[in-house]
């Protein structure tokens, strides 16, 4: 069965529908699935040298600049970084898999240098005993993320508090990520904690297995031009939760709310935990919200915990579909 948003792929930007293509299985060659890890996998591109683990090829950067070349093939391999700034870059985007490797219990890339970037990376399989393993688990420093496929895993991202770095996510997408199943709550397919300042762009979150689709409890947050197509989903929960609010903008996504819910009352969420963050010109508007066909419930678009000034532009609504409420 076709989902509303892939029916309505006509109406979609180019770039929704060439991000999601370039992302597909079916485009990686055969013998990249079945490629292992080998002397020359990660070639440190300022140098020439080549390596036969990441960890090998992050600590010759170690504290400075440098970029990292993944050539195609599968690896359950996984890398700390402890300083520098260092960009993770697939030789030919898509074809470059991280399958299951997790450093420090905690994901295939951990993250506490100066900056890092990741650019047409795949992340899949990665689970954990906690039930929190994430493709990038980000602990200091600001990070890039562009044309990069997180799947299959407990979450895509997660961070730490009490940083005020820039995440941007551009060109990504998340499939089949989340679950409520641990102790310590909800994993989600995007988790940033009070980190500074978030701006995902052109991606695509679709099949959430629990958790919401994107969860930030950043003081400014930018969604723009994506789609969120849960019509797959199981026991998800919001598509945007800004639990401690915040400012920033909300604007030209794509919504379809699916069947399986373990919360369906909203959309998007502003301050269910109190708002730290004012969220007073928060901008949200031009974006489309559905229903998958069948389901005669009627959550809110909004639901707003904060009683802020809220910015609430036009958004295009479908049937049963509350435009607002506040709690």
């Amino acid at each position: 069965m076709v989902s509303p948003l892939a029916s309505a792929a006509g109406r979609l930007p180019r770039w929704i529908v060439a991000g999601v293509a370039t992302l597909a299985v079916g485009a990686i060659p055969l013998a990249a699935l079945m490629a292992q890890p080998v002397a020359g996998s990660f070639t440190v591109q300022e140098t020439g040298r080549s390596y036969a683990l990441l960890q090998d090829a992050v600590a010759a950067i170690g504290d400075g600049s440098g970029t990292i070349v993944v050539a195609p093939g599968v690896y359950d391999q996984c890398a700390v970084q402890k300083a520098g700034r260092i960009e993770y870059r697939a030789a030919e985007p898509g074809t470059a898999i991280f399958d299951g490797g997790i450093c420090e219990g905690k994901a295939a890339l951990v993250l506490r240098g100066e900056s890092a970037a990741v650019r047409g990376l795949t992340f899949t399989n990665m689970h954990v005993r906690e039930y929190n393993g994430a493709g990038i688990r980000l602990e200091n420093g600001e990070l890039a993320i562009v044309q990069s496929w997180f799947r299959d895993s407990d979450q895509g991202l997660l961070t730490v508090n009490g940083k005020s770095n820039r995440i941007t996510i551009d060109k990504s997408t998340f499939t089949r990520l989340g679950t409520c199943e641990g102790r310590g709550g909800c994993a989600h397919s995007i988790y940033v904690g009070d980190y500074g300042e978030l701006e995902v762009t052109r991606s695509r979150f679709e099949q959430g297995r629990g958790g919401h689709y994107v969860k930030s409890r950043a003081s400014r947050n930018r969604i723009a031009n994506n789609s969120f197509d849960d019509t797959g989903g199981r026991g998800t929960n919001y598509m945007i939760d800004l639990p401690e609010g915040g400012s920033g903008m909300i604007s030209g996504n794509w919504f379809v709310q699916g069947k399986d819910k373990e919360n369906w009352s909203a959309l998007i969420a502003i301050g269910a935990a109190g708002g730290k963050y004012s969220s007073d010109g928060l901008v949200i508007r031009d974006n489309d919200a559905r229903l998958a066909p069948g389901i005669t419930r009627k959550p809110a678009f909004i639901a707003d915990w904060t009683g802020d000034a809220l910015a609430i532009g036009e958004n295009s609504l479908g049937a049963n579909i509350k435009p607002f409420e506040s709690r």
